[in-house]
């Protein structure tokens, strides 16, 4: 916590796990907007049949859309620290690369694919689960804060 007058400052890292976690809640919130999300009136809570997809080309439900949520809201608490921000990156990084094994060996029309997942899903948690890892290792080796706010 800073004191009046004094920046408030933040590292890399701290700065990515925020960045991520603005974005998944951005994304969260967007799943739940018709016309953002189309054939918003098919969307399940859960499961495959729900054939809404965000931008027309991936699969959510309203399961999918509070994890996103979730996972936005943890990225900003867990941001507050550099290891906590680090840790949400790399452990985030490691939940998608299971995410994206999963959607590989589940079958898209199958009951266990209960987030839903398709092809653009897997492609996505694949490109998510290296960025946030590679994000993590490659900004939570440095010691640097970043000033981001106050008159220094």
């Amino acid at each position: 916590m800073s004191r009046p007058g004094t920046a408030t400052t933040r590292t890399p890292v701290q700065l990515a796990a925020t960045v991520v976690g603005a974005v998944f809640l951005v994304v969260g919130i967007a799943g739940f907007i018709p016309g953002i999300t189309t054939d918003y009136d098919t969307m399940q809570f859960a499961g495959h049949e729900s054939h809404a997809k965000l931008l027309g080309v991936f699969a959510v439900s309203i399961l999918h859309n509070i994890v996103h949520l979730a996972f936005g809201v943890l990225g900003l608490v867990m941001a507050r620290t550099m290891r906590n921000a680090f840790l949400y990156l790399v452990a985030g990084g490691v939940v998608y690369l299971l995410l994206w094994l999963y959607g590989l060996i589940v079958d898209h029309d199958s009951s266990a694919n209960f987030v839903p997942l398709n092809t653009a899903d897997n492609w996505l948690h694949l490109l998510l689960g290296i960025g946030m890892i590679a994000l993590g290792f490659a900004l939570g080796r440095t010691a640097r804060p970043n000033r981001v706010a106050g008159n220094g």
